[in-house]
């Protein structure tokens, strides 16, 4: 499915179907500007509803952000560590996908103590990452110099293992809400990928979802429908594909550089988008509450 093949009236004519209600088209602030580095990245929101993000004031920190949009640094990363991707597990623990130092954090559930939970030299920088209902982490592995990328998974016993290999620059991982796939997607390609999972937490049939004639894409959530809301780095977008791959919706952001997504709120459906050109978390409503929510 190439992007743009539906205008808008006919993704109207699709939501209508999908018996879903049209949010805003856009996005308002709710952080101040610069409040994060350009690094920023990782939304994440817990049980409490409380929202993490990475890199906030200065490189190498987590930070909190509170209902009314102040926020605050929870905990810093030992030296030669930065976060990118953040997760939370059923039981309320935090990982931290740490792309400068090759390691997964563990920070357990009301605590601020760091362990480290997996590690490997060989990866290019542990980026996204994802945690399916059996407790897996899946995480995407890019390598931006040579434009392509790798995908891990870490099993609840720690064990590390390689899934993929020689894929573009793997960067968005999500997994479908039944927990039977496994969605990762190539920010310089333009591709969205889909995978099925197997028992034993590896992948097979892959197939292409969705592409994209242009600009890159970035970091994606589901909601509990099963629909991928996109990141699209430089246009400053949130595209949302059906999981058929077909273009629901799109969503204007203030930024043009949105690094990743994810839902929170009291009812699961405010998405919150962090912004690398803006230093901070941008805000909109989905129709559907996110798959972490269900």
């Amino acid at each position: 499915m190439i992007y743009g093949r539906f205008p808008y009236l006919a993704a109207c004519a699709i939501l209508l179907g999908f018996g879903c209600k049209r949010t805003a088209d856009h996005s308002t602030d709710f952080t101040a500007e610069f409040m994060f580095t350009k690094g920023i990245e990782g939304p994440a929101v817990n049980a409490k509803g409380e929202l993490f993000a990475v890199n906030i004031k200065e490189e190498g920190t987590i930070g909190i952000v509170n209902q009314k949009g102040k926020g605050e640094i929870y905990l810093r990363l030992p030296e030669g560590s930065i976060g990118n991707g953040i997760r939370f597990d059923l039981e309320g623990n935090m990982f931290i996908a740490d792309y400068l130092g090759h390691k997964i954090y563990r920070v357990k559930k009301n605590t601020r103590n760091l362990e480290v939970w997996a590690q490997d030299t060989t990866m290019n920088q542990p980026n996204d990452l994802a945690i399916a209902p059996n407790q897996n982490i899946y995480l995407s592995d890019p390598n931006w110099s040579k434009g392509n990328g790798k995908i891990w998974m870490v099993d609840s016993s720690q064990k590390i293992s390689l899934l993929e290999d020689n894929m573009g620059t793997t960067n968005g991982i999500e997994i479908s809400p039944d927990g039977k796939h496994l969605y990762v997607n190539e920010s310089v390609q333009r591709l969205v990928w889909q995978f099925d999972i197997k028992e034993d937490g590896s992948l097979h049939n892959k197939k292409e979802l969705i592409s994209f004639p242009d600009f890159g894409l970035d970091g994606m959530r589901c909601d509990i429908k099963g629909n991928l809301y996109i990141t699209r780095y430089d246009k400053g977008t949130v595209v949302v594909v059906s999981p058929e791959g077909n273009i629901l919706n799109e969503i204007e952001l203030k930024g043009k550089k949105p690094s990743n997504i994810s839902f929170g709120g009291r009812d699961g459906k405010s998405c919150f988008v962090t912004m690398a050109d803006r230093g901070c978390i941008e805000t909109f409503r989905a129709p559907f509450k996110g798959n972490s929510f269900k």
